[in-house]
């Protein structure tokens, strides 16, 4: 589980590093920042795209196997980045990393879940995840400072030498001989793969991450306006809303374990709804005290997070000898919730403020409860 965590952590460090030194990175490169941060886009998009993909052609292959060669891409598209004489040559770099990203993170989470002992499956699945989220809130700091301390190019030399440890760890650590599950044919994953209790709870994963991560993006923004809060106010809060978020997944891992998936779900969605409302009610009695916006951020990111080891779970439990395919589609839904908030917040700030978010955040929220109620109550069909 430590190899696990640490590759976890590793590999999304690397994809939100090098946000923190865009403008380095754009002096460098004779571009502009916004075409720069389009590197970040690249990563997320990739990986959305290639983990399902990935989680089939690779299926009958070793999890061990796996790692290894995904690493081994993940290193040496890192170590030749740092030499990048082009923004073109960084992006294909860029793509080959989050492709070896893409490649392992269903097998990281499906591997966790199999050899976790009888009733710890929910904890050990969300190690995993905590790499994933540990990565948001020290990618950034993390970067910006190496970047600043030695030059961006540093930054993935930094990530090259974190992914030879990560390989050395899955060849000490993880053991030979585990067995995988021969999945079925094409044919039969995709049937499996489309029946309602999936799509339906694929399609709350992209609401809840949507409704998230449309808040974060605009946080500062929502922060500004609602308390005139300085920089580094700003970056507290946004610290803490992570590590809250940190500690949400480890929490969400013990719930499923003692409750199961669906109670947690239900009890995380519902409070994360009730805490964007909340942000969102503040508006009309604004400007807020900065201590009451910060402590609804810290439960904001520990429900945000809560949900994703009893979602991952839940799809393992659903798709048996399928779920390296069922959780790349996770990935996937995950990275598109991603991107449509992003896309949705900028249309809301424009056309209303940024203090009207925390409730379209609620709605897609409330989307995903009736979305996982669908699915609770909509069975497999007798042939699946």
């Amino acid at each position: 589980m430590i190899a696990l965590f640490f590759m976890a952590f590793v590999f999304y460090t690397n994809d939100y590093m090098i946000a923190g030194v865009l403008p380095e990175v754009a002096r460098g490169l004779g571009t502009s920042v916004s075409t720069a941060g389009q590197l970040v886009t690249f990563f997320s998009l990739t990986i959305a795209i290639v983990a399902p993909v990935a989680a089939v052609t690779l299926a009958r292959l070793p999890r061990r196997r796996v790692f290894v060669m995904a690493l081994l891409l993940f290193v040496s598209a890192n170590a030749v980045a740092a030499t990048s004489p082009s923004f073109l040559a960084l992006v294909l770099l860029r793509i080959a990393a989050a492709a070896a990203a893409a490649a392992a993170t269903p097998a990281l989470h499906a591997f966790a879940a199999q050899i976790a002992p009888s009733g710890k499956r929910g904890r050990y699945t969300a190690i995993v995840t905590l790499g994933v989220t540990g990565s948001l809130a020290a990618g950034v700091p993390l970067g910006t400072w190496i970047g600043g301390q030695l030059g961006w190019r540093a930054t993935f030399l930094t990530m090259a030498g974190a992914g030879v440890l990560a390989l050395a760890l899955v060849l000490v650590l993880v053991p030979l001989g585990v067995p995988t599950n021969v999945p079925p044919s094409l044919r039969q994953q995709m049937k499996a793969l489309t029946e309602a209790p999936i799509v339906l709870g694929l399609a709350a994963t992209c609401a809840l991450m949507c409704g998230t991560m449309m808040l974060l993006t605009y946080f500062a923004s929502y922060l500004d306006a609602m308390t005139h809060a300085g920089i580094g106010e700003r970056a507290a809060a946004l610290g803490l809303a992570g590590l809250a978020g940190m500690v949400g997944v480890v929490g969400g891992g013990i719930a499923v374990d003692r409750m199961g998936a669906e109670r947690t779900l239900y009890i995380g969605v519902a409070a994360f709804c009730l805490t964007m409302v909340a942000l969102w009610l503040l508006r009309f009695v604004a400007p807020i005290p900065f201590p009451i916006i910060l402590g609804l951020g810290i439960v904001w990111g520990a429900t945000a997070f809560w949900n994703a080891p009893a979602i991952q779970i839940r799809l393992y439990g659903l798709s048996a000898a399928l779920a390296p395919q069922a959780l790349a589609l996770n990935t996937s839904s995950n990275f598109l919730g991603v991107s449509l908030g992003g896309a949705l917040g900028g249309l809301i700030v424009a056309g209303f403020g940024v203090s009207h978010i925390p409730l379209l955040s609620a709605a897609f929220g409330a989307a995903a409860l009736v979305l996982l109620s669908g699915a609770q109550r909509w069975g497999f069909s007798a042939r699946t």
